[in-house]
């Protein structure tokens, strides 16, 4: 193979990597196990790792703690659903076909959007996606994205437009955390293919998508807006206040938090727009006896069409992770997620009121929220973190990790799952901080 190659050594293929940055010397790996030993070992290191079932998690910023029946994991278990991957072979593959469409028909009625494919990656790259496909629309090199998008969509957003060419510009956020609109004003006098803004915030602030539509679409740009698909039990869905692409992170559908993934990404868009659309779109239809049955309507990726005429590179699409969606939206329904939407709402204005009556605590924002708030602390919000551990308490998202500026910030996240008592504990163990 090295001949093959016209390399003398395999170090050979690696001089484009500095030195320094390569590995040198020996593994350090352990003797071999036999089973036992190693099942023995591996529970071992298992049982370091800090839990949910004995910690109160206030930990948000795109990934959730939200209650999952335990039906949703005894469907996704059977091995029609488990073991399917994608429909290569659309007319032998009706029921991974149809829990699709399902999935789709809810995901359209949650975002008020008419048409929903059968899903992305994740809520990071759907909006990434979203802001390709706004470009291919309006042709224009330039999208603006709001500050208080989630840092790590920032990350992929940044990414995917890198190799577009494609001029990113963040519009800034007002003194009370929501979108700057003279900011956002300023910035469309010149052409933009693209706004972007996450509903809520980044910082659990809910933005006025009635009052940001008018702005964007006077100049010519599509509304993007990024959703938590949980707040839409409360909040007014973005169909109806004019978003043309609607986006999202499915894992508070059913999805446990799972070391951070896999996630499930919804993209949702107007009819006009479909044919731009990335991933799969599923439809309905009769066959030649009249029964009902499901045909893959749409798959516009590179492997399937001219890669030219492809509008996406991704590969796949979250079956399993929809097919949990689907699930936990069909055990719910509309008054289920309007009541879990509303605890979450209820219980976080508790836990937000709690703490900014201690001293030395604040609410940076007065923007309404909807289950998440940022906390200003008398000390660094990473030593708020770290001893509340030793009281079994997840105390939230550091936020001085994406902004130095920010280093007392703590985000905290509230759902449905958190008591009474886990929350007064909160408000005490931070009284034991203030005191430190």
């Amino acid at each position: 193979m090295l001949r093959a190659l016209g390399v003398e050594s395999f170090e050979e293929l690696l001089e484009e990597i500095p030195s320094h940055l390569r590995f040198h010397g020996e593994f350090n790996l352990p003797e071999p196990l036999s089973e036992y030993e190693a099942m023995r070992a591996l529970r071992e290191l298992a049982g370091r790792n800090r839990n949910l079932y004995e910690y109160a998690c206030f930990i948000g910023g795109g990934a959730y703690d939200h209650f999952i029946p335990s039906v949703v994991d005894t469907i996704l278990s059977r091995s029609e659903f488990y073991t399917a991957y994608t429909p290569y072979q659309p007319e032998v593959s009706q029921g991974t076909l149809q829990a699709a469409f399902e999935y789709q028909t809810m995901i359209c009625e949650l975002t008020g959007m008419d048409v929903t494919n059968a899903s992305m990656y994740d809520g990071g790259s759907a909006l990434a996606e979203a802001a390709l496909m706004a470009h291919s629309h309006k042709r224009v090199d330039r999208i603006l994205f709001s500050a208080g998008l989630n840092p790590f969509y920032k990350q992929v957003l940044r990414t995917y437009c890198h190799g577009q060419s494609i001029g990113l510009e963040e519009i800034r956020l007002a003194e009370n955390g929501q979108l700057d609109l003279e900011h956002l004003r300023e910035l469309l006098q010149s052409p933009a293919s693209a706004v972007l803004i996450q509903q809520p915030n980044f910082f659990g602030l809910i933005e006025d998508g009635f009052a940001i539509e008018p702005i964007v679409h006077e100049a010519g740009a599509d509304f993007v807006v990024s959703v938590n698909p949980i707040s839409l039990g409360v909040l007014t869905p973005p169909g109806e206040y004019g978003a043309d692409i609607v986006t999202g992170d499915g894992q508070v559908l059913g999805n446990p938090l799972s070391f951070g993934g896999p996630y499930l990404g919804i993209f949702s868009v107007k009819r006009e727009l479909v044919r731009r659309m990335p991933g799969r779109l599923i439809g309905e239809t009769v066959d030649s006896r009249g029964r009902r049955g499901f045909v893959m309507t749409l798959q516009t990726r590179e492997q399937h069409i001219r890669r030219e005429k492809a509008t996406s590179n991704i590969c796949t699409n979250q079956a399993l992770n929809a097919l949990a969606a689907t699930v936990y939206l069909s055990l719910l329904g509309k008054q289920g997620i309007r009541e879990v939407a509303e605890q979450c709402v209820q219980r976080s204005h508790y836990l937000a009121d709690q703490i900014a009556s201690l001293d030395g605590f604040r609410l940076p924002y007065s923007a309404p929220f909807f289950n998440e708030f940022v906390v200003e602390c008398p000390v660094p919000a990473r030593e708020v973190i770290q001893q509340l551990k030793g009281q079994k308490i997840f105390a939230g998202l550091d936020l001085g990790r994406f902004d130095p500026s920010r280093k007392n910030q703590l985000l905290i996240a509230v759902t449905e799952k958190r008591t009474r008592v886990e929350m007064d504990r909160l408000v005490a163990g931070l009284q034991s901080v203030e005191k430190n």
